[in-house]
């Protein structure tokens, strides 16, 4: 009877302390997170931590990636943007989705997204920079750099030298593809154009921003700003930035480089010379 009784307890303890071993619920990932990277700061990346990209020929919004380019560079769908899960910092108002070789595509603040073939692990970044055209996607880029074909206010294509021609011009813009240009009657640091009263600002606004992250290769010492009657606008090696009206705020457009006449409104981008003293 004791014996019996012994292993009857045993048993019982043994089952009791099984019970109290549960497995620990597992840390639930959201589908975009926000990681830091020892050199490019906070990107984005997926559920898993894998990189996410911005490619500059996508200013307009829609993808110009096709073939080969998307065996390298995979599109990053989150799915249901209804049901999408995003780490603090992150608005879901800046996601969306398109159709893309006819998968859903997911894009943040306008720019399709990609991951990169050789991004072995979670946390490569090995596609930053490539061909100077693939950048990690950030929530904070003052500029970016695009890669597209100049169309003026004239509906005429002009090359990078704006005589009339087709051939892709690398240009920068905001971080949401809104194209940014100089005034070639501005001198350095000295903008010329606007008005106290800002009456034409609504032509070509003054861009003001505070600087943040730029992209690989912008040398940030190149940035300054300059007071305009109580606003700051920032300037590149000097050229006073604006935007153009009717651009109408749409991602890519440049129609001020044929306005009044070409070259007097010039997109800026890496090649820019020094603005004049």
């Amino acid at each position: 009877m004791l014996v019996a009784l012994g292993l009857l307890m045993a048993v019982s303890f043994s089952c009791s302390d099984d019970d109290d071993k549960t497995d620990p619920t597992p840390t639930p990932t959201n589908d975009v997170q926000l990681k830091d990277n020892a050199t490019l700061g906070k990107i984005l990346t997926d559920k898993n931590g894998k990189t996410l990209y911005y490619f500059s020929k996508d200013a307009s919004g829609a993808s110009a990636c096709s073939g080969q380019c998307l065996v390298n560079w995979p599109i990053y769908s989150a799915g249901d943007l209804a049901a999408i899960k995003l780490d603090a910092g992150l608005d879901k108002a800046d996601f969306a989705t398109i159709t893309t070789n006819g998968q859903s595509q997911t894009t943040y603040k306008g720019w399709p997204l990609y991951y990169y073939k050789d991004d072995a692990v979670a946390g490569d970044v090995k596609g930053e920079n490539v061909g100077t055209i693939w950048f990690v996607a950030k929530t904070d880029y003052t500029l970016m750099i695009a890669s597209g074909q100049l169309v003026g206010n004239d509906g005429k294509s002009y090359k990078s030298d704006y005589t009339e021609g087709t051939g892709a011009t690398q240009f920068f813009t905001d971080g949401k593809g809104r194209t940014l240009y100089a005034f070639a009657k501005d001198k350095n640091n000295k903008n010329n154009y606007t008005k106290s009263d800002f009456s034409n600002d609504a032509t070509w606004p003054i861009y003001t921003a505070d600087l943040k992250s730029l992209p690989t290769g912008v040398d940030k010492a190149l940035f300054s700003t300059i007071d305009v009657f109580g606003k700051k606008q920032l300037t590149y090696k000097g050229w006073p930035l604006y935007y153009f009206g009717p651009d109408a705020a749409t991602r890519g457009a440049t129609k001020g480089v044929s306005v009044p006449t070409p070259g007097i409104w010039p997109i800026v981008n890496l090649q820019s010379p020094i603005a004049p003293n």
